[in-house]
């Protein structure tokens, strides 16, 4: 009897985004439903997403299983506990976006008003100072937390992320995958056979003639999105009045001295550079606006300020920023760049990729993919996608430089709804309100905010009711506590020799 159930998934494209998907589906599916991979190695991957936000470990160890230190070895990789932003606001700023709580919340009322009462006076450290991971990555220092810690101590759990290689994460995810049974196809797809009742679709053919069937298929085809744009004929949101830079170039240099435990983001004439230190390279890349720069001052731009010799040639991307009118069609989910892209300014494109699969095994389907499901995927995902929009919208809005076009378009450029409601609660109230199950929280928005001088009017009144020599007490004991913990860290190159090594680079 046909009880309806999934028994083959095939996921469409290698990468990241493949192996990830095929990782988690055999391991949440097997030994019920099939997992077969499609790729070409002929086609090359982006491979530009080298930075991550914590969550990618709550992926790695509990939808795969995998071991931390095994991981961060096969990976060349390195601890990341936010991003260092460097000339955003105006030439010559720096502020660090860090990730985990930032100072210590009073009751109902948060820290940063606190703060913000206390440097209107002249009496408050930069805000970094008041934040573990900020005050830590000034100093080099990791620690994944302390058993020991006391409870309460910003030392007890410690938010951070990772950089990796995108090619030897993939590598490393198509090893496990394969171990537990997903079946790779090497080959071209040349033909999507649909179902003529309802175009689900049926299977894939490949050029040597193979038939590939399915009875769902995640397309991690990337920017082409093979089934889900081309198959399918789902459009294309484009977000390029907000966000218009349209090209990037990516280079790896040679490794750093020193191992900084963060991400760092550099704004430049039209748009800005990125640098990732992993354990045997750093990888640098330049996100910029053909409008406003030509590829060739983009790569001078980009070359001239790489602080190691570099090891190949630039490598170019075109990309539009926006997103999938619907992630899922029919029995087609469209996960990575197949579903949409948004710049790496926040490392969110693995993100993007490990909450579609969470999602997605949330609600798997039957074979008929209920509309209602269906639907109810599409919104949530449409939600995550745009408020990520706002928050890197955000970066480019709030800027006060004067020295290009570019920033100053950027500055006076009208921004969603959604987003000017944000920036006029927080300038005249100093509030942020979390919308649901947004990803960047209260801490994300007020550091950058606050990071690019976008001071509010007014602080909850609250904070005022505190007699300013205690304010004054109560800030500089959080700084002691901060700056305590951070002596206990050890640097992290000691904590990456003591624990995750890699092995020499061939």
């Amino acid at each position: 009897m046909d009880d309806g159930a999934i028994r083959r998934v095939v996921v469409v494209g290698g990468g990241s985004a493949g192996w990830m998907a095929a990782a988690a589906c055999i391991r949440h599916l097997a030994p019920a439903c099939e997992v077969h991979l499609v790729e070409s190695e002929e086609i090359g991957t982006v491979g530009v997403g080298e930075a991550t936000v914590p969550h990618i470990r709550t992926f790695n160890t509990q939808a795969l299983g995998l071991d931390e230190a095994e991981f961060v070895r096969a990976t060349q990789g390195t601890f990341k506990l936010g991003i260092q932003f460097r000339d955003w606001g105006r030439r010559g700023d720096a502020y660090f976006h860090g990730f985990g709580s930032v100072g210590l919340d009073l009751g109902p009322v948060a820290f940063h008003h606190y703060w913000l009462r206390a440097h209107r006076r002249g009496l408050a450290r930069p805000l970094g100072e008041y934040a573990l991971q900020a005050s830590a990555a000034a100093q080099g220092r990791f620690l994944p937390g302390a058993a020991d810690a006391p409870a309460g101590s910003p030392l007890a759990a410690v938010a951070y992320a990772y950089h990796f290689d995108a090619g030897l994460y993939a590598r490393f995810l198509r090893r496990y995958a394969e171990q537990r049974g997903v079946r790779r196809h090497e080959g071209r797809i040349v033909g999507v056979e649909q179902r003529g009742e309802d175009g689900f679709v049926r299977a894939l053919r490949l050029e040597d003639g193979r038939r590939i069937e399915g009875d769902l298929f995640l397309d991690c085809s990337g920017f082409r999105g093979l089934l889900i744009g081309q198959a399918l004929g789902v459009g294309y949101q484009d977000w390029s009045q907000w966000l218009p830079c349209d090209r990037a170039l990516a280079v790896p240099s040679a490794r750093a001295a020193e191992l900084t435990p963060y991400t760092r983001s550099t704004a430049l004439e039209a748009g800005w550079q990125w640098r990732i230190p992993l354990q045997h390279r750093t990888g640098n890349g330049h996100v910029y606006c053909s409008r406003y720069l030509s590829d060739d001052e983009a790569a001078a731009r980009l070359l001239g300020n790489l602080d190691g010799a570099a090891l190949d040639a630039p490598r170019p991307l075109r990309f539009t920023t926006g997103r999938r009118q619907r992630f899922w069609e029919r029995n087609v989910v469209a996960i990575g760049l197949a579903s949409g892209f948004m710049e790496p300014l926040e490392s969110t494109s693995l993100l993007l990729v490990q909450t579609a699969i969470l999602r997605l095994l949330d609600m798997f389907p039957a074979r008929d993919c209920d509309p209602v499901l269906v639907a109810r995927y599409n919104a949530a995902t449409a939600f995550e996608y745009e408020r990520i929009r706002d928050f890197i919208i955000l970066h480019y809005k709030a800027n006060q430089r004067d020295d290009s076009p570019f920033w100053r378009d950027c500055r006076h450029m009208p921004v969603p709804d959604s987003l000017q409601e944000t920036i006029d609660l927080f300038r005249r109230t100093g509030r942020f309100y979390r919308n649901g199950e947004e990803f960047f929280a209260l801490q994300s928005w007020v550091q950058v905010m606050v990071g690019q001088r976008l001071l509010p009017e007014r602080w909850h009144p609250f904070a005022d009711q505190m007699p300013e020599e205690e304010l004054v007490q109560f800030l500089q004991h959080v700084h002691a506590v901060i700056r305590n913990c951070v002596e206990a860290m050890p640097p992290q190159q000691a904590f990456i020799d003591r624990h995750c090594r890699a092995a020499e680079a061939a």
